[in-house]
């Protein structure tokens, strides 16, 4: 899908990637609703981006997130794509993960995502097509000690968005699924942990890994991914081998 003159929705545009993402579909020329639960920076980016607008909803209130599309489309008559980017992690070992928490991130991380696709199918459909593009993370493609809250419901969120892919495909409705690589945001610092692992971070010494990327990275590649419609895609090339 070519951005320009197109209409976006992006969730999680207050912050990280999602407002990496809505900068760089402005610059490409569409038109972007821009969602999250913080309205003043909301409002400060649609003043720096043309013809965007800030929709605040709570991504985990099913009918906010309802109320969120019925506002975009009122306003565009329209909308084209929607990237769901919200979310946030939650990390602890199996046996210690609280119930209560991992339901919450269920609802903000894979809940509140495929409401928003639910309520914009029949409108995509009738317009002829569009193009969701979920954001879901590196981790869903490993196995890793005190991730698995976070790493199954990405996991999760990249399998509805495949299978939708192909149940959509007549429709006109492409699903494409984007695999990010830790990223240089304050996701991390906002991500729930459980105390048996806190103390485990901080290290900042050399763990053989490859740099952080920048949201901006990210952006550019939802862009790419956007543009080839390609069904998964990733932030480095090496990430494949882990699917």
């Amino acid at each position: 899908m070519d951005p320009s003159g197109k209409v976006a929705i992006v969730t999680g545009a207050s912050s990280g990637i999602g407002r990496a993402a809505a900068r760089a579909l402005s610059s490409a020329g569409a038109s972007v609703a821009l969602v999250a639960r913080s309205k003043d920076k909301l409002e400060r980016l649609a003043s720096e981006l043309p013809a965007s607008l800030a929709v605040p909803a709570d991504m985990t209130d099913t009918g906010q997130v309802r109320a969120m599309v019925d506002a975009a489309v009122r306003h565009y008559g329209r909308v084209d794509l929607l990237v769901n980017s919200a979310g946030r992690g939650y990390d602890a070992p199996v046996e210690r993960i609280d119930l209560p928490t991992f339901r919450e991130i269920l609802d903000l991380d894979v809940v509140g995502p495929l409401v928003a696709m639910q309520a914009l199918i029949p409108i995509m459909r009738k317009q002829g097509g569009g193009m969701i593009m979920n954001v879901s993370s590196g981790t869903a493609l490993m196995h890793l000690p005190n991730m698995s809250p976070y790493s199954s419901l990405k996991r999760a969120l990249a399998d509805i968005t495949l299978t939708a892919r192909a149940e959509l495909a007549d429709d006109k409705i492409v699903c494409s699924v984007f695999y990010p690589y830790m990223t240089a945001t304050a996701f991390e610092d906002n991500t729930i942990k459980d105390a048996s692992i806190e103390d485990e971070d901080g290290d900042d010494g050399d763990n053989g890994l490859p740099p952080l990327d920048s949201a901006e990275y990210a952006a550019a590649k939802i862009l790419e991914c956007i543009r080839s419609e390609e069904a998964e895609c990733y932030a480095h090339d090496w990430m494949k081998a882990m699917r």
